[in-house]
Parts: structure tokens; sequence; C-alpha cells
């Protein structure tokens, strides 16, 4: 396991408590522009919680198809990538090349031949992240369609993985992505669960 990925992040204390826990996650993700998501962050909102100092940790703007009012509205913002879920490999290239950010390309998987996508995202893309297609929804897929990914670039891997499950995960190359399995009630993260999820991360990689 390459580390994890905590993402749907929306208030200030659960912030300062992944950025500094003795393990903190590589990357923290927010939701900026998909309003169904019960984690979603108004632009507004963001500006106060990203003037932390964020550390060891990696900003991740979460975008699903983003158009230019928000790219623009979040510019200025220190997201270290953009995470971006349907949109073509050329206007993923676009946007790289504008706003000068590393890109993680999404691709939701429901079957193998989803996940075969990758290929065409391989030459834009920082990392490649295979989720679910539940997106504000935890949903699942069958992680062992990643076996046959044959890639130079590093995989993250998403779609309703449980603490209990990171054993599963302990000989492969992959980066971690969890969200709602950290959470108390929906959109409302849990302390006490993401301290157990970064500390067995930790634990499995050492």
């Amino acid at each position: 396991m390459k580390g994890c990925k905590i993402c749907g992040i929306s208030d200030l204390n659960t912030l300062n408590f992944i950025i500094n826990h003795p393990y903190p996650s590589q990357f923290i993700g927010f939701i900026c522009n998909y309003k169904k998501s019960s984690r979603y962050v108004e632009a507004e909102k963001l500006n106060e919680l990203l003037k932390l100092d964020k550390k060891k940790s990696n900003f991740v703007a979460v975008l699903v198809k983003p158009d230019e009012t928000i790219l623009e509205e979040i510019k200025h913002l220190p997201f270290d990538y953009y995470q971006i879920y349907d949109s073509t490999p050329d206007e993923i290239k676009e946007i790289k090349q504008k706003y000068n950010k590393k890109i993680i390309t999404a691709l939701t998987v429901s079957n193998q031949d989803d996940i075969n996508k990758y290929k065409a995202f391989e030459d834009v893309a920082n990392i490649l992240l295979f989720d679910s297609k539940g997106y504000e929804k935890t949903q699942s897929f069958n992680h062992n369609f990643l076996d046959n990914v044959n890639s130079s670039k590093p995989i993250m891997v998403a779609g309703d993985i449980k603490t209990d499950d990171l054993n599963n995960f302990k000989d492969k190359p992959f980066l971690i992505d969890v969200s709602g399995n950290l959470e108390s009630d929906r959109g409302v993260k849990d302390i006490n669960k993401i301290d157990k999820f970064l500390n067995t991360v930790h634990n499995i990689n050492s």
C-alpha cells in the first residue's frame, strides 16, 4: 500500500485533526462543485478552510465535469491536485495546462470494461483513480478488476473501502481513498474512525 487519501472534508476541526495526526493522510479531498453531495463545500467556505498550514498533506479539489466558473473561483486556492470526473482527456489536458495543477483522473467502474478506459487518460493524469459509480453514495466495485491494470502512473482506489478491509490491500501498490466509511452520520466525519484508519494504514505500511 502506497498511502491514503481522506475525502469529503468540510469542517475545520476534522481538517486540523488529519493534518496534525502523527500519521496524516498524504491527500485530503474537498468536494468543490458537486452540490448533490452532503460533503459539498462552497467556495467561500473553502477560502476559510484552506488557510491552514497543510504540512505533509496534499490538498485535492474534487471536481465533476468542472466548468470555467468553478475553475476560476478556486484557482487562487492552495490545491495541489485537481481530481476530475466526467471530463475527456482533451478537457483535462486544457485544465492542467491553464491552471498548472497535478491531475487525479477519476474513472468510475462497474465492470471490467470500465477499467480499460484508463489507457486514454494516462498522458494527462498524474494519478489514476478507480472509483465506483456511486458519486455521493457509498458504493463498491470488484477491486480484483484492477489486477490487469498495467500503468506507470500511481493508482488510487476508492469504492466503499472500510478500515477493516485494508489488509486486503497490504501487498498491492495502491493509494487508498476513503470518505463515507469514516463518517458517523451522512457527511459528518468521525474523528475516532479517522484515527483508527490512519493508524491502521501506518501499521500495515510499517
